[in-house]
């Protein structure tokens, strides 16, 4: 078994213990991108969205996935969402790494 399939494993019964623990998922969705899980890891990533708001760590990630797919404006309003709730929580390195991914997008949006 691969290191990542055992982190998976691990990381997977964490959940099943406890389904609210959004660091496991967060961890988790991770694990799947690293494995080219892409779907995977946006389920989570929508899941710790919806039960779990205020993890400001989610929304960038959850952009990348969005545009990744081609859904622009759904990765816009991640990124916006996701500068309020990371200043909001007084993360300043995710606030600058939200709004640097917007600027970003915004720019090839345009284009």
């Amino acid at each position: 078994m691969s290191a990542s399939n055992s982190k998976i494993k691990k990381l997977a019964g964490y959940i099943k213990k406890n389904p609210r623990d959004s660091f496991s998922k967060f961890a988790l969705a991770l694990e799947f991108m690293k494995e080219e899980q892409f779907n995977k890891a946006r389920i989570l990533f929508e899941d710790i969205e919806q039960d779990d708001a205020g993890y400001d760590g989610v929304y960038y990630h959850l952009g990348k996935l969005y545009e990744m797919y081609g859904r622009q404006e759904d990765a816009l309003s991640t990124y916006k969402k996701g500068v309020k709730i990371a200043a909001n929580n007084k993360h300043k390195r995710n606030v600058s790494e939200l709004k640097e991914a917007l600027a970003e997008l915004e720019i090839e949006m345009q284009n």
